[in-house]
């Protein structure tokens, strides 16, 4: 089993994602759909890479650089991420499909 950690950068990643969610919420179950969100993202991100962070597409040239898909709803989001040694998985990203790139 791997251990997952997440980069500064992938931490205020969420931090956006999170706050994005909030600016469009109008009533008190619309805060709370985007706290479960953030919580769905990170459940899901730490349960698939913990296991099989192989199985997942290659984000580069490099076999240990790759990205895991979310789908949440009709859309959903992206975590780059680096497996780093033999039981170590960094997480340096997260966007949702829609954007651009990572920021």
């Amino acid at each position: 089993m791997f251990e997952v950690r997440y980069a500064e950068a992938a931490r205020q990643d969420l931090l956006r994602l999170f706050d994005f969610l909030l600016e469009r919420a109008r009533t008190t179950e619309d805060f709370d759909a985007a706290q479960a969100v953030i919580d769905r993202l990170c459940d899901t991100v730490e349960r698939h890479l913990a296991l099989a962070p192989f199985a997942y597409r290659k984000a580069a040239d490099s076999p240990f650089l790759r990205e895991l898909l979310i789908p949440l709803g009709a859309t959903g989001y992206v975590a780059l991420y680096e497996i780093q040694a033999a039981q170590v998985v960094l997480i340096l990203a997260l966007r949702h499909q829609r954007e651009d790139d990572y920021h």
